[in-house]
C-alpha cells in the first residue's frame, strides 16, 4: 500500500505488455494523426498536514506529512522538515482517476466486490491487514486500475478538510484536456472517440480523464481488464480482501509498465506531430476555399442520402428522452450558477461591511485577498460543486440506454465552468474596483462609483454564465446522443459512404475524409434538434430566471488605500 517493492511481473510480462503498447499505439496514432490534420486551467490551492498511511509489509498505519500540490499531484514526506527542507518526497502520485471514500464499510464492500469469486470468510485473515480494526477519519483513495491509498486524519475537521483539497486535485488532473482550449487537445480526444468507435464502442465514458498518456493507459487497461481477471485471479493464493490487495498491487504494476510505455510513444510522436501540424498548415492555407467547396457540396448530397434514415432514428429513439436529460442538465446547471451568484453577492457585501465599519488598511487587504482566494476556496465551493454532484445518478439513469457511461465527466465539467465563472466574476470585481476608486472621490462618490462596479460584475456574470451554460448544454447533449446515433445508422448510412469517396481524395488532403463530412452531415442535424429542445426548455420557465438578478451591491465606505483592490 506505501513503498513500492520489486515489480510483481517477470520479463517476459513486461515485454508482452511493451508489445500490446505498441500494438495500441500502432492503431491509435493514424487516427490522431488523422484529427490533427482536421482539427485557463483552474489552479488547486496547495494543501498540507498530518496523516497516518497505511503501508508496509506486513502494512501498518505509519505517520507521514502530505502535500497537494497545485498541479493535483499527492506528495508524501517522512516528517515535516523533510518537505520545508525541500528534500525529495517518499513518494507522490497524481490523482488521475481517483475516487475519495470517507467511509469504512463502503470501502470494504468495495474491496469484497473487486475478487467476487473469492469464499467471503475473512476470518483468518490477519485484522490488520483487511482492516478490520475501526478506522476513525479515513480518507480511502480508490482506483480502478492502480494501488489503493489507505490514510487517516486526526480529526473530522481534518477529514473534511482533505476530502475536498483531494476532491478538488482529482477534477483538476482528470478534465485536463477537456478544458484545454489547443486544437491538438480536440484532436487527441476526437482521435480517441474515432479510434474506440472502429472497435466497436461507441458509447462515451470516464476514459477521457487525465493527459493524452493517461488517457491512452485508461483505454487499454480496459482492454487488458477481462484477460487479466482470467488468467491472474485464479493464481493469486490470498484469499478475501488480501487477495484484492494483490489483485491491485499487480493492477498498479500492470497501469506503470502501459503508462510508461503510451509516454515514451507520445514523446516518440511528438516530432513527427509538429511536423505535420507545420506541413498542414502550408498546404491547406492555399486551398482552404476549394476545400470548403468541396466539403459543403459533398456534405449536400450525403444529406439527402442519410436524412431519411436519420429522421426515423431521431424520432423512434432520440426525441422521446432528450427533453428529459436536456432539463436535467438546464435544472443542474441553474442550481450551481444560482450558488455561485450567491456566493458572490455574500463575498462582496462582506467586503462593504468591513470597509463601513474598520479604517484599517491591513484588515481590508486581508478581506480583499479573501475575497480573491473565493473560486480557489474548496469548502466555499463545494456548496457549488454539490448541486453538480446530486444530479450524478439522475443524469446516469436518463443516459445510460444511450451507452453514455460519462457521468464524472460531465460533474466534473459541470463543476468547472462554475469556478471558471466564479474566478472571472471576481478578477472583473477587484479590476474595476481599483480602476474606479482614487484618492480624489469622496465616501459618497466612492460608494456610488462601488454600485456600479458591483452592477457590472452581476450584469457580466448574467451574460457570461448564459452563454457558458448554452456551451456546455450543446456540448454534453452531442457527447451523449451523438454516438448513439452513429451507432444506429452504422449498418445502413455508412454503406453508402464510398459513393462520395472518390471526389473527397481526388482533393489529396488529410484534412478532408469523407467520414469526417458524414460524421459533420449528422451531427449538423442532431444540434438542430438539440437546439430546439433547448429553446423549448428556457421558454417551458427551466431558465427563464436569472440567479441573482434582483441583488444589489451596496454602497463601500469609507475609501480604501489605493492599489488595495489588486489582486
Amino acid at each position: 500500500m506505501g513503498g513500492r517493492p520489486s515489480s510483481p511481473l517477470d520479463k517476459r510480462q513486461q515485454k508482452q505488455l511493451r508489445g500490446q503498447v505498441d500494438t495500441l499505439l500502432r492503431n491509435f496514432l493514424p487516427c490522431y494523426r488523422g484529427q490533427l490534420a482536421a482539427s485557463k486551467l483552474p489552479r488547486v490551492r496547495e494543501h498540507r498536514g498530518p496523516l497516518t498511511l497505511l503501508q508496509g509489509h506486513p502494512p501498518q498505519w505509519q505517520p507521514i506529512f502530505c502535500v497537494l500540490r497545485g498541479d493535483g499531484r499527492l506528495e508524501w514526506f517522512s516528517h515535516r522538515e523533510e518537505y520545508e527542507n525541500g528534500d525529495h518526497p517518499l513518494e507522490s502520485t497524481p490523482l488521475t482517476g481517483y475516487t475519495v471514500l470517507t467511509s469504512q464499510s463502503e470501502y470494504l464492500r468495495l474491496l469484497d466486490a473487486l475478487c467476487p469469486d473469492s469464499s467471503g470468510d475473512h476470518t483468518q485473515e490477519e485484522p490488520d491487514l483487511l482492516l478490520e480494526t475501526p478506522v476513525q477519519f479515513p480518507l480511502f483513495l480508490q482506483h480502478p486500475f492502480r494501488r489503493h491509498l489507505c490514510l487517516s486524519a486526526a480529526t473530522g475537521k481534518m477529514q473534511q478538510a482533505w476530502s475536498l483539497a483531494l476532491q478538488g486535485g482529482i477534477r483538476l488532473r482528470g478534465t485536463v484536456l477537456r478544458r484545454s482550449q489547443a486544437p491538438a487537445a480536440r484532436a487527441f480526444l476526437d482521435a480517441i472517440r474515432l479510434y474506440r468507435q472502429q472497435r466497436g464502442h461507441f458509447g462515451d465514458d470516464d476514459a477521457t480523464l487525465g493527459s493524452d498518456a493517461e488517457v491512452l493507459t485508461a483505454v487499454l487497461m480496459r482492454q487488458l481488464l477481462p484477460e487479466l481477471r482470467s488468467q491472474t485471479l485464479p493464481g493469486l493464493r490470498e484469499s478475501g480482501r488480501a487477495r484484492a490487495w494483490s489483485w491491485t498491487k499487480l493492477l498498479d504494476a500492470v497501469h506503470a509498465a502501459v503508462l510508461a510505455g503510451a509516454s515514451a510513444g507520445l514523446r516518440a510522436f511528438q516530432p513527427e506531430k509538429d511536423e505535420l501540424l507545420v506541413a498542414l498548415e502550408r498546404t491547406i492555407r492555399p486551398d482552404v476555399e476549394q476545400m470548403l467547396q468541396l466539403q459543403a457540396r459533398v456534405a449536400g448530397r450525403l444529406q439527402a442520402e442519410v436524412q431519411g434514415p436519420l429522421e426515423s432514428c431521431l424520432r423512434r429513439k432520440v426525441d422521446m428522452q432528450l427533453p428529459r436529460v436536456t432539463q436535467t442538465l438546464l435544472s443542474t446547471l441553474e442550481a450551481e450558477l444560482t450558488v455561485v451568484q450567491t456566493l458572490l453577492t455574500q463575498g462582496m457585501d462582506r467586503l462593504s461591511r468591513h470597509l463601513r465599519r474598520s479604517s484599517s488598511g491591513a484588515r481590508l487587504r486581508k478581506e480583499v485577498y479573501s475575497f480573491g482566494e473565493m473560486p480557489w476556496d474548496p469548502e466555499l465551493m463545494q456548496t457549488c460543486y454539490h448541486e453538480a454532484e446530486q444530479s450524478r445518478g439522475r443524469l446516469g439513469q436518463l443516459t445510460a440506454p444511450f451507452g453514455f457511461f460519462g457521468t464524472q465527466s460531465l460533474v466534473f465539467g459541470a463543476q468547472d465552468l462554475a469556478q471558471q465563472l466564479m474566478a472571472d466574476a471576481v478578477a472583473t470585481f477587484l479590476q474595476l474596483a481599483d480602476q474606479y476608486l482614487t484618492t480624489a472621490l469622496d465616501c459618497d462618490q466612492a460608494a456610488q462609483q462601488l454600485e456600479k462596479v458591483g452592477g457590472r460584475v452581476l450584469k457580466k456574470f448574467r451574460s457570461d454564465s448564459g452563454s457558458a451554460r448554452r456551451k456546455f448544454i450543446h456540448g454534453w447533449l452531442l457527447c451523449i446522443f451523438l454516438p448513439f446515433v452513429l451507432s444506429q445508422l452504422e449498418p445502413s448510412c455508412k454503406a453508402e459512404l464510398p459513393e462520395f469517396e472518390g471526389e473527397v481524395l481526388a482533393m489529396g488532403s488529410p484534412a478532408l475524409t469523407i467520414e469526417g463530412i458524414y460524421e459533420d452531415v449528422v451531427r449538423g442535424v442532431l444540434l438542430q434538434r438539440i437546439n430546439q429542445d433547448v429553446v423549448t426548455e428556457a421558454q417551458r420557465g427551466t431558465c427563464s430566471k436569472q440567479p441573482g438578478s434582483g441583488t444589489k451591491v451596496q454602497p463601500l465606505c469609507p475609501l480604501p488605500p489605493p492599489g488595495t483592490f489588486q489582486s
